[in-house]
Order: C-alpha cells, then structure tokens, then sequence
C-alpha cells in the first residue's frame, strides 16, 4: 500500500522540515541541485495496526535478546566443560562453548534486529536538509539543535511506545551479564586459602630432596635445607600450589647468633624455620650466605637477615618472611607447632 491509495485526510500532517530547493545549472554552478525527492509514506505513518504489529516484532526481537541472555548464564552454570556434542555439518564440538555461542549471538542478533526494524518502520524516515554553518553556534542554532532533539524524541515514539522502550532496556540490562559470568573463568574466589598452609600442629618436616623426616642433627650449622609438610606428594593434584604456599628454609644457627627473641623461642636447638617464599613477587629463595646468615632472592635481590626475624635489609621486598613455630616430636624429628601466623608471599589487596 501506497500514500497514493489513502485517503488525503488519513495522511499524516507535513511537518515543518527545510526542504533542498531545487537549483537551475548556469555558468557559475554547472551542476544543477536536483532538490529531494516526494516524500513517500511507509504504512507504518498511514496504518496504526501495521505500527502496532511492528513495535510488537520489535518488543518480540528485545524479548528473546533476554531470554537468550538467560539461556547464557544457565548454559555458563549448568554445562560441564567437557561434555561433547554432535552437531550437522560442525562435527563433535564442545558443548559447552557451542551453547554459549548460540545464546550469546542470538542475544547481540536480536537486540540489532530490533534497533534496526524500529528505525526503519517506526522512528521519522523524513529526509532533512540543513546548510552548514560555523563550527561557534549562534544562540538560534543552539535553539534549533534543542528544538530539533525534542521533535527527534517525540517521532521516535520512545516515551509513546512503553512496550518497545521497556523491553530494549531489559534486553540492554540483561546482556552485560554475560561478560560478568565470564569473569568466572579467571579462578575461583581465593576465599582465606591465601592465609593458610598444610602447616599444622604435629605435621613433620620433610627434606625435599630425599623425602624423609628430618631430625635436628640432620642440619648441621651453617647449612640451608629445603623442606615441605609430611604427606604433600608430587603425585597430588594440588601439589604445585600447595607447595608455593608451604615451601621452608631450614638454617641451624648457633643461638648466641639469633637476636630476634620471638626467632630464638620459635627455634629449636639454634634449627629457625622460615618460609622459602619471597615477599616481593613470591620468588623462591635459595642463595645463602652463612657468614652473615643472609639469604638472597635471585628475581630482584631482596636480602633478609635469617639471625634477626629474617627482616629486609635490601631490596624492594615489603615485609620480612613469616617464620614457622617448629619442635621435635616423641619421635626426635622435627614437627610444626601450627600453621604460619601471617600469609606467606607477597602481599595482596584483602590481606589487611
């Protein structure tokens, strides 16, 4: 249907737009200005049932743009990742990145569809034309702009059409979330896992090169010893992390040598336990010097006084390494009396 087959009186009203005029071509202006074609009314201006039936398709478009977004997150929650599927022409994919793909692109689809089809069959198709003018606008102008905006607002029928405007910004709402639930593939939440070690009361030293117990005239003076928590296996799953966390320094000093009085107490027989982790990055340190009982981390160079609470004396390490409580069991080996009282390692934003 045409603006040809209605009716004069059902034809919406011209508004009141600048129209090109059309020019004549001279020796000045070789080139005549052809001016802008008649206006041709879509049938959503002539017939408010089409408007209707479109402003349903554009609602109906947002609508499933939300459903889709939901179809997401349960998809991101409920899929486990190595679940395989069978899909005509692809092959077997995961089924997993195969749900997000469909739901996340429908979402975005769908919101597109919608903007699209309410711009072309709802908003003004009124060609425009304005002459340009300086960069520094007049007061009319800036008049004309406000005036113009207003007029814009009103022929998009955002305010008028409740069902279009109150579905897109539920479809906008929505959508973000699926980047949010992505967030979850940077690890779970690290929780107190930071603050806490395989380190317990009665949990016995193990040498890490050999894998036995260790016992206090193993570790003669002036030595440096690796150790790790009893019952911690390379064949663990968490191993790697969990000795990231637990990793010790074992040094026997002579007690007339250690000046920190909390070091001295938590020694034994001159044997102090520190973590193996530096506190700057989390290097592993491993360069002694028994003379001064210095240890040296070989990253950045951070140098720790293991005679004086193993505090910093050098480098752009933050705080000194925790030390762990040790003693001996009924047994004569070496044992933890509990757990690091401060997290090991570098700091970190909730350590507080």
């Amino acid at each position: 249907m045409s603006s040809q087959d209605i009716p004069e009186e059902n034809l919406p009203a011209e508004q009141d737009h600048a129209r090109g005029a059309v020019g004549i071509a001279d020796e000045e202006n070789p080139f005549a200005d052809p001016g802008l074609p008649p206006h041709e009314h879509r049938i959503q201006d002539i017939d408010e049932r089409a408007a209707r039936r479109s402003e349903r398709m554009v609602a109906l478009l947002f609508t499933i743009s939300m459903l889709a977004t939901v179809g997401f997150i349960v998809s991101y929650v409920t899929i486990p990742h190595d679940k395989n599927i069978f899909v005509f022409p692809i092959g077997h994919i995961s089924a997993l990145n195969f749900a997000l793909g469909l739901t996340l692109g429908v979402a975005l689809f769908c919101i597109g569809a919608g903007a699209v089809h309410w711009a072309r069959t709802l908003m003004s198709d009124v060609e425009v034309a304005d002459e340009r003018h300086a960069i520094a606008a007049p007061e009319e102008v800036r008049a004309k702009v406000h005036a113009d905006f207003r007029q814009g607002a009103k022929e998009s029928a955002l305010g008028r059409r409740k069902l279009i405007r109150n579905t897109m910004f539920g479809a906008l709402a929505l959508v973000p979330l699926s980047g949010v639930m992505l967030l979850r593939d940077l690890g779970p939440l690290p929780g107190t896992s930071l603050r806490h070690t395989l380190w317990a009361k009665g949990k016995r030293l193990v040498n890490m090169n050999t894998n036995q117990p260790l016992r206090p005239e193993d570790i003669a003076v002036g030595s440096l010893t690796f150790a790790k928590p009893d019952g911690l296996e390379e064949t663990d799953e968490e191993f790697q992390n969990e000795l990231a966390k637990a990793a010790l320094m074992i040094v026997r000093l002579q007690p007339d040598n250690i000046k920190d009085k909390r070091e001295l107490d938590w020694s034994h027989e001159g044997v102090v336990a520190f973590s193996k982790i530096c506190t700057h990055v989390g290097c592993p340190i491993s360069l002694y010097e028994q003379q001064t009982h210095h240890v040296l981390c070989p990253c950045h160079q951070s140098t720790f006084d293991l005679s004086d609470g193993a505090r910093v004396i050098f480098g752009p390490a933050g705080h000194a390494l925790p030390q762990l409580r040790i003693g001996v069991d009924s047994e004569g080996y070496l044992q933890a009396l509990g757990d690091f009282e401060e997290p090991v390692g570098p700091a970190f934003w909730e350590r507080g």
